[in-house]
């Protein structure tokens, strides 16, 4: 097998970030699987085939029951809205298709166990799409906890702060809607929070927290594309039904205690996803607006020179960074895609499962429900109740 036959499902910001991962994968790691960009899918024709035309896909449909069942398919990559993620992939999977699928991977937690038993079952690879894992300097920050640099790892925090949602006058997205997204800045933000802790540190043991929902109704949107929208004027208005801030604290299985923030009204953040980890011989910070930099503190250095030192993550030494550009010039977001798909293309080919896949998602969304537990309980929350 030397190339992917990929059908995708879905064609906006997660579309056209996946259909640049494909294109590019070939370039510059050549000994990938090459994607063979087959099917783009989408519920308008005329819109999905203007889609297929710009992204560089060979042909568009409308109905993805047909796709998934196609023989000239090897792939589905599922990235429409997260209330259609559970029945495509099981349909994916019965038809003997691998599958790539954005997080979160389900509505709730039994959906996503759902997708995993149906996948395992059908002896396929599949991969959720926790695409911050592949930032080199994240990969570093790995390396020094599992060598041991860190030594014993007593604190991780995280925090994922947005204000795209800021204006009260924001439309109704399907973003903001429980039944399509399953919750708000918790399963969008929050997610990927999760998912870092775990692999940075491990499992969690038990959570508590808090959430608040600041702007209870908006106005209806006549139009929506990724992150953006526009209302009609003088528009109906709707119940925002998730949370747009949601907060909690964890404490991990080896002992570590962890903090997450998850917000989409931290004024002047537009995307600030950023961890601390702290241990008991150094410590290392990220964050994402500079994600090409790990902040890095040791205290085995000098007591004269000690402090953070700024280690730019694009030396052939860090993961992915021989394929792209001479030391010191940097990367961005949509490289975070290519290194996932390069990951899926190398698990297949090898005949192992990628990582993350779909126990890495339903890990995550076991975490996220007994937040929500929580938070309706008012109590901590073992991991294990779920």
């Amino acid at each position: 097998m030397k190339q992917l036959r990929i059908g995708m499902i879905g064609y906006k910001f997660m579309g056209k970030a996946h259909s640049n991962a494909y294109r590019s994968l070939p370039m510059f790691f050549p000994q990938a699987l090459k994607p063979e960009m087959s099917v783009i899918c989408g519920r308008n024709a005329e819109a999905v085939g203007a889609a297929a035309e710009q992204l560089g896909w060979a042909d568009s449909v409308t109905d993805w029951q047909e796709l998934v069942t196609r023989d000239d398919i090897d792939l589905i990559d599922i990235n429409a809205p997260s209330n259609a993620h559970k029945e495509i992939a099981l349909a994916a999977a019965k038809a003997g298709k691998h599958i790539f699928c954005e997080k979160p991977l389900a509505l709730n937690l039994a959906d996503s166990r759902e997708m995993l038993d149906a996948a395992n079952a059908a002896g396929i690879k599949h991969m959720v799409g926790f695409n911050y894992r592949f930032s080199p300097a994240v990969r570093l920050a790995k390396r020094l906890v599992e060598s041991g640099r860190l030594g014993k790892i007593y604190h991780f925090r995280a925090w994922f702060l947005q204000d795209w949602i800021l204006d009260p006058e924001f439309p109704l997205v399907w973003r903001l809607q429980k039944e399509v997204a399953g919750s708000g800045s918790h399963g969008d933000l929050g997610a990927h929070l999760i998912d870092l802790a775990h692999f940075l540190v491990g499992e969690m043991q038990e959570v508590i927290g808090m959430s608040e929902t600041f702007v209870k109704e908006r106005p209806l949107a006549a139009e929506m594309t990724g992150l953006s929208a526009k209302a009609g004027k003088d528009a109906p208005r709707g119940a925002v039904t998730v949370d747009d801030a949601t907060v909690f604290l964890a404490r991990f299985a080896n002992g570590a205690l962890g903090s997450f923030e998850a917000t989409r009204f931290a004024a002047g953040h537009r995307s600030t996803n950023s961890f601390e980890i702290n241990g008991s011989l150094g410590s290392v910070k990220f964050d994402f607006e500079r994600m090409n930099e790990l902040e890095v503190y040791l205290t085995s250095d000098a007591e004269d020179v000690q402090g953070f030192r700024r280690v730019l993550a694009t030396d052939p030494a860090h993961d992915y960074a021989e394929a792209w550009w001479p030391p010191g010039h940097t990367i961005g977001f949509e490289h975070t895609f290519i290194h996932e798909m390069l990951e899926l293309s190398n698990a297949i080919a090898e005949g192992r499962q990628p990582e993350p896949n779909f126990g890495d998602g339903v890990k995550c969304q076991a975490v996220l429900e007994a937040v929500e537990r929580s938070i309706a309980e008012r109590r901590w929350v073992e991991i294990s109740e779920m």
